[in-house]
């Protein structure tokens, strides 16, 4: 039988789906967290069932001492601080407790570390490793342009389907964060290689008016973790010695763009950003770079 505190949490997880649009990821990690933070409560009071009330800013701290001792990096233990924090935040609208004890307690500063990114010559093997002349090559090739040419989210590459794309206005449309729709223009050698590989889509293995756009061997859907595994075979293929994930063509895709003079705020809407804060690490790279080209080739540097 569902204790009152898995009944609050059942509620939280209802409200962050169905009225936050949380992806599942959130919901997912946000589970996880409360479920350790249950745990932790439970082993305070071993006799009896958890008082959400007697709950206060100390018991929250205590957990992110408990946690820090356990060796839980920054990033980490700030999500799961603001997990508890947004589940009193949703127990308070909701009259169970008078006070956010979270509320009170900062969470740690988290350490900013400059995004991996790929410089251009190295895109540029990249996107060449797929072979050509199969249909997986050009299948490739084309999830390879297109994540390069917009900078969009591993996740939003894997919900495509084909209607989403607008070949000849080159633009595609994509959804992301909070379900949020966003269209995103296509440059020239994605829309090429997009044409190419649709030429030789095997529609007759894929059925339903929304076919997704990245397919397999058997007409399903790409799912991440596979695309992750072909990248990593590329990267192979291509001799480059970095590691590379989905997300860090995405930042090679932001770098690419400062390093050719784009505006900062154009930037944050290709990203889609909320904040700009967010994309302006990215200056900091570029940065980095015109430094070391600076102390490079200026005679006096």
């Amino acid at each position: 039988m569902a204790t009152r505190f898995e009944k609050y949490v059942d509620a939280f997880m209802r409200y962050l789906r169905l009225e936050r649009n949380a992806s599942p990821h959130t919901l997912k990690s946000y589970g996880l967290d409360l479920k350790q933070f249950k745990a932790f409560l439970s082993s305070r009071s071993p006799s009896g069932p958890i008082k959400l009330k007697a709950v206060d800013h100390l018991t929250v701290r205590n957990f992110m001492a408990h946690l820090q001792n356990r060796g839980l990096g920054k990033s980490s233990l700030s999500r799961k601080i603001s997990a508890v924090r947004s589940f009193f935040r949703f127990l308070r609208r909701e009259g169970a407790v008078e006070s956010n004890p979270a509320r009170a307690v900062f969470l740690p500063r988290k350490e900013k570390k400059l995004p991996s990114f790929l410089d251009q010559d190295e895109m540029k093997a990249l996107i060449a490793a797929p072979d050509p002349e199969t249909f997986l090559g050009l299948r490739d090739r084309a999830l390879l342009e297109l994540l390069y040419s917009t900078g969009m989210r591993l996740s939003a590459l894997v919900e495509l389907n084909c209607d989403a794309l607008d070949l000849i206005g080159e633009v595609v449309k994509v959804r992301e964060k909070g379900k949020k729709e966003r269209i995103l223009p296509l440059g020239s050698y994605a829309v090429r290689a997009i044409r190419n590989y649709l030429r030789k889509y095997p529609r007759s293995l894929v059925r339903g008016s929304s076919r997704p756009l990245f397919i397999n061997n058997s007409g399903g859907r790409l799912t991440g973790r596979r695309i992750r595994d072909l990248l990593n075979k590329y990267i192979k293929k291509a001799a480059i010695k970095k590691h590379v994930s989905p997300h860090a063509i995405r930042h090679s895709f932001a770098t690419h763009l400062l390093d050719a003079g784009a505006d900062l705020r154009a930037v944050q809407e290709l990203l889609g950003h909320a904040s700009l804060s967010t994309t302006q690490v990215y200056t900091h790279v570029s940065r980095e770079r015109l430094k070391k080209v600076y102390d490079r080739t200026h005679p006096r540097a």
